[in-house]
């Protein structure tokens, strides 16, 4: 009689594929290397196949230990949010919430919104992870976060999206190049605009709002962070658009350059919260949404 795989042999599967280190692995999981290796062998022994090519210097998936990770992560996530259905159950405001967020919204948003949070939800326990928008969204899918603090819309496969408020975009001009202190959208044709890197979804969102307005300017350059940004900007290297909530929490204060807004159509993107379908705590999620939501009205109107 053979007996199924146990949740720890996937738990150990689970942690090399991350790692893609046996050592590292060993130590995520709490248990010296030996023991994750035997029960490594353990659940390669119960399938009847290979999950792992290993060597020296590297560890290998095969396909079969690929297909069989996909799954195990199904597995564990279901069980995961088992143990949070019966916790959320007892009191839905009271425990850890794993929440991500991007290095677009954290620095400018988190001193707002985390004294609120603290006074209004005192139970709830946060601990943060900043990170670009597909590395969340990975982190999201596998279980390691159980919600994403985003700027919609962005694709993370089955997940419930909750809307919080908007977040309009200005324009930032090289000193004395503004052609106003509000400006038309087609103000920006013709200028040499710079957005960041690949990887932040704020790019994109920048990308949609020039399209929106038929912006025929080209990204020529590109930072890999909106204070970087800045400073090109200062420098004269040509314009870019900034969130709103940026600008607010001071990000151009003592720099030289020209900030402006528009008075035709306004760029924006939504901030929303995301977390996925399965995840039974839902009702602690949109609680914390509503924090938010009026953490920012309350010092928007002081």
């Amino acid at each position: 009689m053979s007996f199924p795989p146990t949740l720890k042999q996937l738990r150990y599967l689970s942690a090399l594929h991350k790692t893609n280190h046996f050592g590292k692995a060993a130590e995520a999981c709490h248990v010296t290397q030996s023991t994750l290796s035997a029960g490594l062998q353990e659940l390669e022994s119960l399938l009847g196949a290979q999950l792992v090519e290993r060597t020296k210097r590297s560890v290998m998936f095969t396909a079969l230990g690929e297909e069989t990770v996909r799954r195990a992560q199904q597995i564990l996530n279901d069980v995961d949010d088992l143990t949070d259905m019966a916790s959320s159950s007892k009191d839905p405001l009271k425990g850890i919430i794993r929440l991500g967020i991007i290095p677009t919204i954290a620095p400018f948003l988190l001193p707002r919104i985390m004294p609120e949070i603290s006074k209004a939800l005192p139970d709830l326990e946060l601990h943060l992870r900043e990170d670009k928008s597909g590395d969340l969204c990975d982190l999201l899918r596998v279980g390691e976060l159980d919600l994403v603090l985003y700027a919609l819309p962005f694709a993370c496969g089955d997940a419930a999206e909750m809307p919080l408020f908007q977040d309009p975009f200005v324009a930032a001009f090289p000193k004395g190049e503004a052609p106003g202190e509000t400006i038309k959208t087609s103000d920006l044709d013709n200028t040499r605009l710079m957005l960041l890197e690949e990887g932040h979804c704020l790019r994109e969102h920048a990308l949609d709002a020039c399209r929106l307005v038929g912006n025929r300017a080209k990204s020529e350059l590109a930072g890999t962070s909106l204070h970087t940004m800045v400073q090109m900007v200062s420098a004269g290297h040509g314009a870019t658009l900034l969130p709103g909530m940026a600008v607010d929490a001071g990000l151009t204060d003592g720099i030289d350059i020209d900030i402006a807004s528009f008075s035709d159509i306004l760029p924006t993107r939504i901030i929303g919260l995301i977390w996925r379908r399965t995840n039974p705590r839902e009702e602690t999620f949109k609680a914390l949404g509503e924090v938010i939501k009026t953490a920012v009205h309350k010092t928007a109107k002081s």
